[in-house]
């Protein structure tokens, strides 16, 4: 029986560089009000937002990745050629095949990196991330493009008074690649597909007619998620911390899916956080863009100077399927 050769990739992996893009588009709670019966006071008391980003038909979700890849790449140093593997996550590029991150992959400028498309909502960020990870230690590829990115206002259902103010649009993007120090914690992830009823899409694709159904949508049981999320995902938070070796003391910044802002202080309050741990709140003014919420935060933190480059940040994504990723990071 022949033996095979070992693998010989990097000891360990970080994040080296983040990007992020925001639609042009703007819109307040004001323009979501014209179609349900709401108001300012009860999105931002419910959610905590108070505007989020719209695509415009240019601000594809290729054309928003490469914007948000081209950054993360320049903020790593390194060029596109170097980058040997691309992984998108999504669940708002329509098309089912080919995957978008080849497309991606091409305009980049990248030597036929391996590119592939990945569907896991809200926690797609944390599962690229460790699937970039296996790629650089196991030694397939020296770096790897990151990205999720979504056109959620596709999916919004403007009249539906559970969801409508919920979604943006956006994308992020990091880059991973080799380090001497571990760089990217044990990954605690999962999915509980009983619950998946929970977050879903109202009609199927292949079900859907024009003619007598409202163009597909996503929904959700709201009491339920929410329940699930704050009382399961810190359970999930805690084990990342403790995968890592480390407590929240240790900790300098808290980066979760920008969900809703109820969401974030409850998971705050459970794991006793301490004061100096900075929490991302991007939520209020880019809404919930599912698998780019992440590391649109992240790129938002480095750029206002709330986190910087070497700190230790406990990052968490979780949503339909239901499924979830969690784990501890250095930032770039």
């Amino acid at each position: 029986m022949a033996k095979l050769k070992p693998s010989k990739g990097a000891p360990y992996a970080r994040i080296l560089g983040v990007g992020g893009y925001r639609p042009t588009r703007v819109v307040p709670n004001e323009v979501i009000l014209e179609k349900i019966d709401s108001s300012d006071e009860w999105i931002r008391s419910r959610s905590g937002i108070e505007t989020r980003h719209w695509a415009n038909n240019e601000e594809t979700v290729a054309a928003m990745s490469i914007e948000a890849s081209g950054k993360a790449i320049a903020d790593a140093g390194i060029s596109a050629e170097q980058i040997g593997g691309v992984i998108v996550s999504t669940v708002s590029h329509f098309k089912q095949t080919p995957a978008v991150a080849t497309e991606i992959a091409d305009k980049l400028g990248t030597n036929k990196a391996a590119a592939f498309d990945i569907s896991a909502g809200c926690a797609g960020f944390g599962y690229g991330l460790t699937l970039a990870k296996g790629m650089i230690t196991e030694g397939s590829a020296e770096y790897v493009l990151v990205i999720g990115v979504e056109r959620l206002s596709d999916l919004t259902d403007l009249e539906d008074r559970a969801t409508a103010f919920l979604f943006g649009d956006g994308a992020g993007a990091v880059v991973v690649g080799p380090a001497k120090e571990p760089g990217i914690g044990p990954t605690i992830w999962g999915s509980e597909g009983d619950k998946s009823e929970t977050i879903k899409q109202t009609v199927a694709w292949n079900e859907y007619d024009s003619s007598t159904d409202k163009f597909p949508a996503i929904t959700q049981e709201g009491q339920a998620v929410f329940r699930w999320a704050v009382f399961e995902m810190a359970k999930v938070a805690q084990q990342a911390l403790d995968a890592a070796g480390i407590t929240p003391d240790d900790l300098d910044v808290f980066i979760p899916h920008q969900a809703n802002e109820r969401i974030i202080d409850s998971m705050v309050k459970t794991l006793k956080l301490p004061e100096h741990v900075t929490v991302a709140r991007d939520v209020r003014t880019t809404g919930n863009t599912s698998a780019a919420s992440i590391p649109l935060a992240m790129e938002r933190l480095l750029a206002t100077g709330e986190a910087k480059s070497g700190d230790t940040a406990l990052v968490i994504g979780f949503g339909a399927g239901l499924v979830y990723a969690a784990t501890v990071v250095t930032l770039p």
